[in-house]
């Protein structure tokens, strides 16, 4: 549940438990002050009636005393009287709302014999006609018969139907609060939380943000960052923080950008050197003749290790005018020739494996730097013949997909460990603990298959196991920039009178 429906909900609860509250209230209240009229009434009506009763003709024989006697002047509509003459005599009657009287049945009289003399008075419920009545004994004391009790009661009715008829006004006014509550308190909480959805909506943007450079932050900030409200200190904090997080980018892109040129420096400045050391290293090896043994095999060393360092540099520098966004031409290249190539120099490096082919009849052509995708594909291939022993099959394969070419190198090695695999593309990364290593290896190849088809738009992933390790590039459907017909805006397309690939 949101905010903001969490925020009405509260308050339209809190409105309407204030609404029962104060009705509950004003119904007890009624019915409390309301009663205590009645009583105030009962208490009058039972003096009269007490008066009269001990003034007026009494009961003789069984015979029930004069109306006058039991409901003088003064009395309500509705009032009852009841008497109860010691030795048995008993009886009463009930004024109707046309002044005639009603006499009360044997049930009713039993009901009303229960009350106590002199305790507050009390509600019985009569039932029939009469139904709750509000009614008070005392005791009389009539000439020349003795004591006798004499029970006066009003009717409850105009009690209750106060009581109801307010009751359904608070209803009614309850829904009515609840009604426009809900209202107002939809709009004021929206208006209320407008500035938070604000902060939210910025939060939300910079989440979709590639945060590879500063300046994507630049523009990005808070609007109306009150300082002097809650949401509005949120929105001030998060903006300074958006400045804190874009001035850490600019400081770590001056650091990458300088390490960068260092590396790119480095590498072009070695370059020379390192060819310089290469040539005097194999001048000196071909006068081996007049030279010792051992220093001819020193200077096959370090022919050898010179070869590895130029290698070593040129991928760094490579990788550096990679990240620099250079070193991409792209055209037309036919992929499928460049996985032929590469096959058959793999199957001139190393003889000891079995390396196939998996490519449609037709060639298929992408847009991209042929140089580059070629230095993929031979670097996918040069991996996984390194890194696994001979008899290893390796299979190089292409397949058209709905969002471009999907280029596959897969072999039956041991596979990698997959502790390894989350860094397997930084570079400098070795897993020798995982894949056998017959001869040395830079970490570099894999970072610079990683570089190449991120530079052609598109990634590369790796999933393993023992038997079967694959790598596959995810090439994109590109548009040509040269335009033209549909082949040549497509990110490959077929020749059909191209020969069938051989393995």
């Amino acid at each position: 549940m949101t905010l903001r429906r969490r925020l009405v909900l509260s308050i339209v609860a809190l409105v309407v438990a204030v609404s029962a509250v104060i009705g509950a209230g004003s119904i007890i209240a009624l019915s409390t002050i309301q009663t205590a009229a009645i009583d105030a009434q009962l208490q009058k009506a039972t003096d009269r009636a007490s008066t009269r009763f001990g003034q007026g003709e009494q009961p003789q024989g069984g015979q029930r005393p004069n109306d006058d006697a039991l409901q003088p002047l003064g009395q309500a509509a509705g009032t009852l009287t009841a008497y109860y003459v010691t030795g048995g005599g008993a009886g009463g009657i009930v004024l109707n709302d046309d002044g005639s009287r009603s006499l009360l049945t044997s049930d009713q009289l039993a009901r009303l014999g229960e009350v106590k003399v002199g305790v507050d008075p009390a509600t019985l419920d009569l039932e029939g006609s009469l139904a709750r009545y509000r009614v008070a004994a005392v005791q009389v004391d009539t000439p020349g018969i003795g004591n006798a009790v004499l029970v006066v009661g009003l009717p409850m009715a105009p009690v209750y139907q106060s009581v109801w008829s307010l009751l359904w006004v608070v209803v009614i006014v309850v829904a009515a609060a609840l009604l426009a509550g809900s209202i107002v308190a939809a709009a004021v909480v929206r208006r209320s939380l407008r500035p938070l959805e604000r902060v939210a909506e910025t939060a939300s943007a910079v989440a979709r943000m590639p945060l590879e450079r500063s300046s994507v932050l630049d523009d990005v900030r808070v609007p109306d960052a009150d300082p002097r409200t809650e949401v509005g200190r949120v929105g001030a904090a998060f903006n300074r923080m958006l400045g804190h997080i874009g001035g850490a980018m600019q400081a770590r892109e001056r650091s990458e950008q300088k390490v960068r040129q260092f590396v790119a420096d480095a590498s072009h400045e070695l370059r020379t050197p390192l060819a310089s050391v290469r040539g005097y290293a194999e001048l000196t090896r071909r006068m081996g003749a007049d030279l010792p043994e051992d220093v001819v095999y020193a200077m096959s060393r370090i022919e050898s290790e010179s070869k590895r360092m130029t290698s070593m540099v040129e991928d760094l520098l490579l990788l550096a005018r990679l990240d620099e966004g250079r070193e991409i031409q792209f055209d037309e290249v036919d992929l499928t020739g460049l996985v032929l190539d590469a096959v058959n120099d793999a199957h001139a490096a190393s003889p000891g494996h079995v390396i196939e082919v998996d490519v449609p009849d037709a060639p298929v052509e992408v847009l991209g730097d042929a140089a580059r995708l070629h230095q993929v594909i031979v670097n996918l291939v040069t991996n996984a013949r390194t890194h696994t022993p001979e008899g290893t099959r390796i299979t190089v394969g292409i397949a058209r997909t709905s969002e471009g070419v999907d280029l596959t190198v897969r072999d039956t090695g041991q596979g990698i460990d997959p502790e390894f695999l989350p860094k397997l593309f930084e570079r400098f990364a070795r897993a020798d603990s995982s894949r056998s290593r017959t001869v040395g290896s830079t970490g570099l190849g894999l970072a610079i298959v990683d570089a190449v088809v991120q530079a052609h738009g598109g990634s590369v992933d790796v999933t393993s196991e023992p038997g079967d390790t694959v790598f596959t590039v995810h090439l994109p459907v590109a548009s040509s920039p040269r335009g033209g017909d549909d082949a040549d805006h497509a990110g490959w397309s077929e020749t059909p009178e191209a020969a069938p690939a051989t393995t």
